[in-house]
């Protein structure tokens, strides 16, 4: 199973996600369900680096990957970071809604 934790501020903002674990739904380069959690993972990094200028703020390995926010920035970064983080969020839970016997989604305040 494949476990997502969203970890947001008392502001309700975003302050990252950590995503790990297989879902198992299929054989490994076959499976789905982990391909469309890789996907949404990859695209929510590669837009905070590309449309938020956020560099270094992920770590990945084999069916790990950690996104960490800076708790610091400009309001115009911090407003194109919100959409971003909350589109990821959308996509993880439509995942986990098409497939939660193989993907869960822990959205909570830290």
């Amino acid at each position: 199973m494949i476990r997502i934790k969203i970890a947001r501020n008392r502001d309700g903002f975003i302050t990252g996600f950590t995503a790990e674990g297989h879902a198992g739904y299929a054989e490994c380069g076959s499976d789905i369900v982990c391909a469309a959690v890789s996907v949404t993972a990859y695209t929510a990094v590669g837009a905070l680096e590309n449309l938020a200028g956020l560099k270094g703020i992920y770590t990945e390995k084999d069916g790990y990957m950690s996104c960490n926010i800076p708790e610091e920035m400009p309001e115009e970064v911090k407003q194109t970071v919100k959409i971003i983080m909350e589109t990821t969020v959308i996509s993880f839970k439509q995942i986990e809604y098409s497939y939660g016997s193989y993907v869960r989604v822990f959205d909570k305040e830290v």
